[in-house]
């Protein structure tokens, strides 16, 4: 069949001639200066056509793409440009219990597109009657950009502190910034937005994901959507959402501005799974394409049971990494992201999922290794979640030694040691000082760690110390989803009071989790609107929450503001000192320093040195650590630590001739960071449920 014979009986505005055999790779749509080039893997396809659309989204021209190499089908097509409208119809065996789903009625995705024509909102009717109203159009990208010279800034680990948030929710409300940019890309470089990430501190936005995704059809049917983003169609193209006109050019520009500043931009990634779902959804892209290599199946016996997906994500389906094409797209989309999109690093949710060959989970799975010899990825900041709720689905301080990891040990052992319950004292030090039982000094850096008190997942900071109970009733599933297990204390009073020494109690115990968090080894991770006292009425799960539950509230009161400098004096206090965030001690062989090390002591309040069966004591819940640079005599902090619900006295160790305690941070107060000289003093009264910092100066 010659290629003019093809062509469909439509509103033709292109001719024969214009089509070549084209190239296999790269796959997607390849500008150059005569056209574009056009490659996707269809596996056992019979043929593809490759559809294009006007602007207004009309079909104007099909052509079956010419070449074949395996399972992948290509073209060029002459005098295409960028801005051009395009999609897929894939012609083959309809025999899903045989893991086939072609059906040529269905309008496909493109996988490697880079930007899409509008979000993807399900809508159960268009879909049954006529997808290709429903389904958005890929558009052909120029990858040209302006970045102005402003290169990445490489920030290094142990200065890192990130500062998780979602565009729309941080500046949605935000009043000094320009309506037309709230709750977009722009809004999250717009100067107010910027001088408030300077102004705290942070160095890295970790932002919930912006790749292309779609609302699952029962958050639809809900009257709810998908706020946070985790169910991806596209792993390639920034979410147009978040964007005033091009969503491809405004994620560019809001990456160059942040990095003018000295910000880093880290992607929430999600590899683990698609809104395709299990069996019972939608034919959107992967699944019309090459289902049987891109998604995973449970077994019967030896062969794999194409009638139920493999779910370990809880969502419906697994994207496999087992098969190369699999694995191709996800570092394709790294590369992407990194190389031309010019981001800094990744945050992967469910990252055991990429890890799992053959079903268990192996820390040279053929994901990481190409990771660690790829001279791009391997420069990134790697972040691991180390789980997901398959087989072995727990790996904390199991990833490959460059990798960080979100550490739930240290949120779960901070909340229930400033909660009150016993028998905690040494995992919390064990915690503060980097998690070396998870993250082993003969291997890991001490900042593979992620320590974190908060997530996007959970209660906020406000809600932690006010609710105990969730309380996700506007969620529409009976208060039955969330974590039950919280770890959290509402101090008196479930929720909203007036109650002043509850309220009190409440800011205290919060100052209490964040300085942890900040004066602790390891990566700090920080909830993005913790710093404003942000609450989302008790809902640990606001995943489909849109609106001001979610949303920043940027009206401060006094107490709020109050918070917000501590923070900002916090962060300040500990990127000063690189006994806070660089911490170098003689038995940490991984990162051998013969220049500068440090030295760790412990004490009880009694001014002795801590014993053996003094970390093990159920009602232990106070305890000093004397940190000091063995170097530099002047590098030297005394930090005490009082959960008790009790004042307790604590002897103070003595300084050499020439210097004096200054005390730099008292949670008990409002007003806790400020410096006060101490003359001489042999002990200090700890207030209940408190910490104090004193730092060794010349006197």
């Amino acid at each position: 069949m010659s290629i003019k014979s093809q062509l469909q009986a439509l509103p033709i505005r292109l001719s024969a001639e214009q089509v070549s055999p084209g190239c296999s790779f790269p796959l997607g749509a390849s500008l150059d200066q005569n056209g574009c080039n056009f490659s996707i893997n269809v596996g056992d396809a019979k043929h593809v056509e490759l559809c294009l659309f006007d602007s207004d989204e009309n079909e104007i021209s099909r052509i079956v793409l010419p070449s074949k190499q395996g399972g992948i089908r290509f073209g060029h097509i002459a005098g295409i440009k960028a801005g051009q409208y395009y999609g897929y119809r894939v012609f083959g065996t309809y025999q899903p219990e045989h893991g086939c789903w072609y059906d040529p009625r269905k309008l496909i995705l493109d996988p490697y597109a880079k930007a899409i024509s509008r979000s993807l909102i399900w809508d159960a009717k268009a879909y049954q009657e006529d997808d290709v109203t429903m389904i958005p159009k890929c558009i052909v990208v120029d990858d040209d950009f302006d970045w102005q010279g402003v290169g990445k800034p490489n920030i290094p680990r142990h200065e890192t502190i990130l500062y998780e948030t979602h565009v729309r929710g941080f500046s949605q409300l935000k009043p000094d910034v320009d309506p037309e940019l709230q709750g977009r890309y722009l809004g999250l470089v717009s100067a107010p937005s910027i001088e408030h990430f300077k102004n705290l501190g942070i160095t890295s936005i970790q932002l919930l994901p912006i790749a292309a995704f779609m609302s699952e059809p029962r958050l639809k049917a809900l009257g709810l959507s998908n706020y946070w983003g985790y169910n991806p169609i596209l792993f390639m193209a920034a979410e147009p959402r978040y964007a005033a006109n091009d969503a491809l050019v405004e994620f560019k520009t809001m990456v160059r501005e942040f990095h003018r500043h000295g910000l880093e931009v880290i992607l929430d990634v999600v590899f683990n799974h698609t809104a395709e779902s299990g069996a019972d959804g939608p034919t959107l892209c992967y699944r019309g394409l090459d289902n049987k290599r891109y998604y995973l199946f449970e077994q019967i016996g030896d062969s794999p049971n194409y009638s139920q997906y493999t779910n370990n994500t809880g969502c419906g389906n697994s994207v496999s990494l087992d098969h190369p094409i699999g694995l191709r797209l996800v570092l394709d989309s790294l590369r992407y992201w990194v190389d031309v999109m010019q981001v800094d690093g990744f945050r992967f949710d469910l990252a055991v999922s990429l890890g799992r060959e053959n079903n268990h989970f192996s820390s040279h799975a053929a994901f990481f290794k190409a990771i660690a010899q790829d001279p791009i990825l391997s420069q990134a900041k790697l972040i691991a979640e180390p789980w997901d709720i398959g087989q072995d689905g727990y790996q904390l301080g199991r990833f490959p030694e460059r990798w960080m990891e979100c550490n739930d040990r240290f949120r779960d052992t901070c909340r229930a040691f400033w909660k009150g319950e016993h028998g905690l004292l040494g995992q919390m030090v064990t915690r503060m000082m980097g998690s070396r039982d998870m993250f082993l000094a003969s291997r890991r850096s001490i900042h593979s760690s992620v320590n974190y008190i908060c997530y996007h997942d959970g209660f906020t900071l406000e809600d932690l110390v006010s609710y105990e109970q969730r309380h996700n009733y506007a969620n529409g599933e009976e208060n039955r989803d969330g974590h039950g297990h919280n770890i959290s204390a509402n101090n008196g009073v479930e929720g909203v009071t007036e109650n002043k020494k509850v309220l009190a109690l409440r800011r205290k115990q919060k100052r209490n989790l964040l300085a942890t968090l900040m004066l602790s080894q390891g990566v700090p991770h920080f909830l993005g609107g913790d710093e404003l006292g942000r609450t989302q009425q008790g809902n640990n799960n606001a995943y489909c929450q849109n609106n001001k539950i979610s949303w920043f509230d940027w009206t401060l009161d006094s107490t709020q503001q109050q918070f917000l400098d501590f923070t900002q004096k916090l962060i300040k206090l500990r990127k000063r000192c690189p006994l806070f965030n660089h911490l170098q001690l003689e038995n940490d062989s991984y990162e051998k320093s013969h220049y500068r090390h440090h030295s760790v002591r412990w004490y009880r309040h009694d001014g002795l040195h801590m014993r053996q069966e003094d970390w093990h004591d159920a009602h232990a819940w106070s305890v000093a650590v004397e940190l000091r640079s063995v170097r530099d005599p002047k590098e030297r902090w005394f930090w005490i630590i009082n959960a008790c619900d009790h004042p307790i006295d604590f002897t103070i160790p003595n300084v050499e001739s020439s210097f004096i305690w200054v005390q730099q941070m008292d949670t008990a107060t409002d007003n806790s960071i400020y410096s006060k000289k101490l003359i001489a003093p042999d002990s200090l009264k700890l207030s209940a449920n408190s910490m104090l910092l004193l730092e060794q100066i010349p006197s």
